[in-house]
């Protein structure tokens, strides 16, 4: 019998804001969720609004290939609104907000 996998905590720097990432949900999800609103548009990986740099941590992605070159995904970009939380994050968003 598996389990699911526990919440992931999430800190947005440079804000110190935390949310707990739920498996199913993305991590603009969660983030909505989570009374934080980070910056979005389209949410399905093309437009490019949400990119935020991963400080740390990993990510699983919805779709075959978001909207993020390879150049971009090794200097650490990820898109969170089609992004799942693998592990604990650490994400820079200057622009994120509490609700």
């Amino acid at each position: 019998m598996t389990h699911p996998a526990a919440p992931r905590a999430v800190r947005i720097e440079p804000h110190g804001h935390s949310f707990e990432a739920p498996a199913p949900l993305s991590v603009l999800e969660a983030a909505t969720a989570g009374g934080v609103r980070l910056p979005r548009s389209c949410r399905n990986g093309t437009c490019r609004t949400c990119m935020c740099k991963l400080v740390s941590g990993s990510v699983s992605y919805r779709i075959e290939w978001p909207g993020l070159t390879k150049e971009e995904k090794a200097e650490g970009w990820i898109l969170p609104c089609v992004a799942t939380a693998d592990t604990d994050l650490v994400l820079l968003v200057p622009d994120a907000e509490l609700d």
